[in-house]
């Protein structure tokens, strides 16, 4: 196993932020992640969290997330936006890391295309069904391997961040307690 695997595979919210501040590479288009939220595990399970996808235990639509850290986890909201998740917590457990908001530093002009919106750069991507769509992401990516060099979408992890800043998790009506949202202190393309 990869070190950023393992690292991954730990409680959700280091893993949160070990991918705040990093870069999902998709295409031609790069998108600084600003801001995530963590997911934690099944009732049963070392984070239990009654808010995540993974509390009901494994399903069809959820699978991936029981796998190994490190890999793409897409779903449909609202059967409309599609939300994209990087997987973490140990094989088998159940975890992950939405990816709430990025700034589109490469690829601007295609994600432009994509959007056909006249939002300002910054908000291209400021928030979970914008980031999906400017990425052209699709429920047909779930389980990409996002560490593997060749694959059609990567995270490329930079732990060089400013200040971070958390709180709780936005639109969900259970374990809203949990501080398990965190973005870039002050960044312009944060999704409120």
């Amino acid at each position: 196993m990869s070190d950023l695997r393992a690292r991954l595979s730990g409680h959700p919210l280091d893993a949160a932020r070990l991918v705040l501040g990093s870069t999902l590479v998709a295409g031609d288009v790069l998108a600084r992640i600003v801001e995530v939220e963590a997911y934690g595990s099944p009732a049963d399970g070392p984070w239990p969290d009654p808010a995540a996808h993974t509390y009901p235990g494994p399903t069809e639509r959820n699978e991936t997330m029981f796998g190994p850290a490190g890999h793409l986890y897409v779903y449909r909201s609202y059967g409309i936006h599609t939300c994209v998740n990087v997987t973490a917590g140990p094989d088998g457990v159940g975890a992950g890391v939405l990816l709430r908001a990025a700034k589109i530093t490469g690829g601007i002009d295609r994600v432009r295309t994509r959007r056909a919106v006249e939002d300002e750069d910054r908000r291209l991507a400021a928030g979970p069904g914008r980031l999906g769509q400017a990425l052209a992401i699709t429920l047909a990516d779930r389980g990409i391997d996002l560490l593997d060099p060749d694959s059609t979408v990567r995270l490329e992890i930079d732990e060089r961040v400013a200040a971070v800043s958390e709180g709780p998790r936005i639109g969900i009506s259970k374990a809203t307690e949990l501080p398990w949202r965190l973005w870039l202190t002050g960044h312009p393309s944060v999704s409120l």
